[in-house]
């Protein structure tokens, strides 16, 4: 018998912890950061529910700070384990943990400064030296390479959802039998500009699936390019300029590819595009070094000297002045920042300045959690707090859910489909209370399955 400890991402969609005990070891995949509402926020600042130098070794499903923005701190409290993930997901973790480290620090300083914060001084969860330490501990593998820990057998799928992304295989194999667990981290969508489909899975004991869309599908009643290429020009005719909150990893690239493609096609004239995230300016060369993890399609128009993440008048935006110079620029202009629920970073300066004029469009492209400010505009709040101070919302609100890296329900029951045959059990996490008993339902009523939603800190055993 084996043990599955749920430690994040339960009945929420941050902070993904989940924890496998058998043989003697301990397993941890992914070792995120909670985000969101405040009670899940200060989970973070928790002691660990083990202790991590008690923990073997650390799996990571993808590169996202709700994977993997925890590990700087786990590591400084005692983890002296490996490591391991992909390649490109390496590459993109090491730009993320450092920019998550340099704003933590930032946000701590500025509450400080500015004295808004109610600790005396406001501390940041771990520093950019907990981070360069945390990251000598990776090691790194090619999909479907085999990762052997004793009597069991590790393998990283592709799971589309960003680059580098995987589902994680763990197969356990004696004289007795062999079961294997899935731990899906983060499914994507099998038409994702970029990116491969979810590589299918079979064979599954065990699984361990995110429910983020268990309740929700992306209602795409046409392409999300021609979506995109609307908004774009009717900001241009209204006089203002486009802002865009983005993840720097993933969603950023996506946006310039489609961006230059439209240009290319002469469905949008051309703008200033402004890239304001010294981490997705990082994250452009890591796609551009892995190309050979991109789609046909791409790689196709590689060899065709296609720039793919190059709008014609594109202007990377990485020192602090230069961010403030896109202040100057009153129209014809697209502005890409991070971070995509608006949480941190260069975008709540850009907002803040941007929201009250009616002329300007704000455009959301993915999912915004419960309990931020992206969640907030969205809903149509009328002001939203910005360090310290309210701002009024007289932008334009637009979204487009084409672009959400997060399969839907149906992509997901589809991708269900393929199992050869049933798991034994079917544990959900990563999605909001109601999307995971959607999710449960969905995957009982159709393949009759047994399916369970953990709470933080539940264990079961499993026959593993």
């Amino acid at each position: 018998m084996a043990k599955l400890r749920f430690m994040g991402a339960n009945r929420t969609v941050t902070g993904s912890r989940h924890m496998l005990e058998v043989d003697g070891k301990r397993i941890l995949v992914d070792c995120g950061m909670f985000q969101g509402k405040k009670e899940n926020r200060l989970k973070n600042w928790d002691p660990f529910p083990v202790d991590p130098g008690d923990v073997d070794h650390l799996l990571f499903t993808h590169a996202h700070i709700d994977h993997t923005g925890y590990f700087p701190r786990f590591h400084r409290n005692g983890f002296a384990g490996n490591a391991h993930c992909t390649h490109a997901s390496y590459d993109l973790i090491e730009i993320l943990l450092r920019d998550s480290a340099y704003l933590q620090e930032e946000d701590a300083a500025w509450a400080n400064k500015k004295g808004f914060s109610k600790h005396r001084p406001a501390l940041p969860l771990y520093t950019i030296e907990d981070a360069e330490n945390a990251l000598k501990c990776f090691v790194g593998h090619h999909y479907g390479e085999s990762l052997f820990i004793d009597n069991l057998r590790i393998k990283f799928k592709d799971a589309g959802h960003i680059l580098g992304s995987s589902f994680i295989e763990i197969r356990r194999k004696d004289q007795d039998h062999s079961r294997k667990i899935v731990f899906s981290g983060d499914i994507g969508r099998p038409e994702k500009p970029l990116l491969r489909p979810p590589t299918q899975a079979y064979n599954v004991d065990y699984l361990v699936l995110e429910s983020t869309y268990g309740n929700r599908r992306h209602e795409v009643t046409r392409p999300p390019e021609e979506a995109l290429a609307q908004i774009i020009n009717e900001s241009v005719e209204r006089g203002g300029v486009l802002v865009i909150p983005a993840f720097a990893v993933g969603r950023t690239q996506t946006l310039l590819y489609v961006i230059r493609d439209l240009e290319d096609q002469g469905k949008i004239p051309e703008l200033n595009v402004f890239v304001d995230s010294p981490m997705g300016i990082d994250a452009l060369k890591v796609f551009r070094k892995h190309i050979s993890d991109l789609d046909l399609q791409s790689r196709v128009e590689t060899f065709e000297g296609k720039k793919l993440f190059h709008p014609k008048r594109l202007k990377i935006c990485r020192s602090r002045d230069e961010s403030k110079s896109i202040n100057a620029y009153k129209s014809r202009s697209i502005i890409i920042s991070s971070s995509g629920m608006v949480t941190g970073g260069r975008i709540l300066h850009h907002l803040a300045a941007r929201l009250p004029d009616e002329k300007n469009t704000i455009l959301f492209i993915g999912y915004q959690a419960e309990g931020t400010r992206g969640r907030a505009i969205l809903e149509g709040k009328s002001e939203v707090k910005f360090h310290g101070r309210y701002v009024p919302v007289r932008a334009q609100i637009e979204s487009v859910s084409g672009y959400s890296g997060h399969a839907d329900y149906n992509e997901i029951l589809a991708w269900l489909m393929g199992f050869n045959y049933a798991p034994k059990k079917t544990f959900l996490v990563h999605g909001e209370e109601k999307a995971s008993e959607a999710m449960a339902e969905k995957i009982r009523s159709m393949f009759g399955w047994k399916v369970v939603i953990p709470s933080f800190g539940d264990t079961y055993e499993i026959d593993f």
